[in-house]
C-alpha cells in the first residue's frame, strides 16, 4: 500500500501553529498530508486538538477567534490557509461538523438538496447525484419528506453526509461521525463511507475517538496529543503497534481492556510522549 507521500496530495498540512485569541495555542506544528483518492484518519482522545485541525483546514477558525499563525495549509495545490470556509467549499473541501447540524424544520429531501446551491454543473448533473444519494443512504428513501428534527441521531448523521456530498467535493472531512450512535449505526455509517471512497472516487479525512473502526477503513492514519502528531503511518500497522493498541484500542499485553485506575498513568508511560 501507498502512503500518501508516495501519491499525489490532495491536502498538504505543513507545520502550522493555530492560537485563539491571539492567546490559546492549540495546534504546535501540525504537518499532515492526504493522498488524493485514499481515506485517512485523523486520531486522539478529547482536547487533543483533532477537531481545530479540521477547522484550520476547513477555513472555519475565524468565527471562532482563531488563526494560522505558522505554517500553511494547501489543497490540491492551492494554498488555503486563513482562507474563508466559503472559498475552502467552492474549491471542493467540504466538512462534516461534529453534532449532525441538520436543518431541522426542512424536510430530508430539502436538507440533502441544499448541498447543491454552490454547484455550477448543471441540474442534470445535481439531480443524478441526488438519487446517488438515497442508493448510498436508502434509509434515508422512506422518510424522504419528514422534517429532518424529527429524524433520528443515525438518519440525521446520513442526511449531513449527503448533504455535503451534494456539493461535489473532492475531499470530505467528517468530525466524529460514530458520535452519539448506536454501534449498528457506527458500522453502518462507517460502510456508507467507504463505499463514498470507491464509488464516488471522494477522498476522505476522517477525525475520530474510535480508533478501532477508524483504522479498519483508513489507508494511513495520524495520532493527535495535546496539539501535535505523535505517531503516524499506514493504518494496518499502526492497528498492531503495541502502544496504539495499548492506549487507543484498550488491548494490555495480557488481553482485555485497560482499568479506569491504569488511564492516569498513560502519559508517563506513554513511548512516544
Amino acid at each position: 500500500m501507498n502512503t500518501p507521500y508516495e501519491q499525489e496530495n490532495i491536502l498538504e498540512v505543513n507545520n502550522i501553529e493555530v492560537v485563539y485569541n491571539d492567546i490559546v495555542q492549540v495546534l504546535r506544528g501540525v504537518s499532515l498530508h492526504v493522498s488524493k483518492g485514499s481515506i485517512v484518519a485523523l486520531l486522539g482522545t478529547n482536547g487533543a486538538g483533532k477537531t481545530t485541525a479540521l477547522r484550520a483546514i476547513s477555513g472555519l477558525l475565524k468565527p471562532e477567534n482563531g488563526i494560522i499563525k505558522e505554517g500553511y495549509v494547501k489543497f490540491m495545490g492551492k494554498e488555503i490557509t486563513n482562507r474563508l470556509g466559503t472559498e475552502v467549499v467552492r474549491l471542493g473541501a467540504v466538512m462534516v461538523p461534529e453534532g449532525r447540524r441538520v436543518f431541522k424544520h426542512l424536510t430530508v429531501s430539502e436538507n440533502i438538496r441544499v448541498g447543491s446551491v454552490t454547484r455550477r454543473d448543471g441540474q442534470e448533473k445535481i439531480n443524478e447525484d441526488y438519487r446517488l444519494m438515497y442508493r448510498h443512504f436508502p434509509r434515508l428513501a422512506s422518510i424522504t419528506n419528514r422534517m429532518a428534527g424529527y429524524s433520528s441521531g443515525g438518519e440525521q448523521q446520513m442526511i449531513a453526509i449527503a448533504r455535503a456530498l451534494m456539493t461535489a467535493p473532492a475531499m470530505l472531512m467528517l468530525d466524529e461521525p460514530s458520535l452519539g450512535l448506536a454501534p449498528l449505526l457506527v458500522k453502518e455509517i462507517f460502510d456508507n463511507i467507504v463505499q463514498i471512497n470507491k464509488i464516488m472516487g471522494t477522498t476522505i479525512l476522517v477525525v475520530e475517538q474510535n480508533a478501532r473502526i477508524a483504522l479498519e477503513i483508513a489507508d494511513y492514519a495520524y495520532i493527535m496529543e495535546s496539539g501535535k502528531i505523535v505517531l503516524e503511518g499506514p493504518a494496518k500497522e499502526l492497528k498492531n503497534n503495541p502502544d496504539v493498541k495499548e492506549f487507543y484500542l484498550g488491548v494490555t499485553k495480557g488481553g482485555g481492556r485497560k482499568s479506569f485506575k491504569e488511564i492516569k498513568s498513560y502519559k508517563r508511560r506513554k513511548r512516544w510522549m
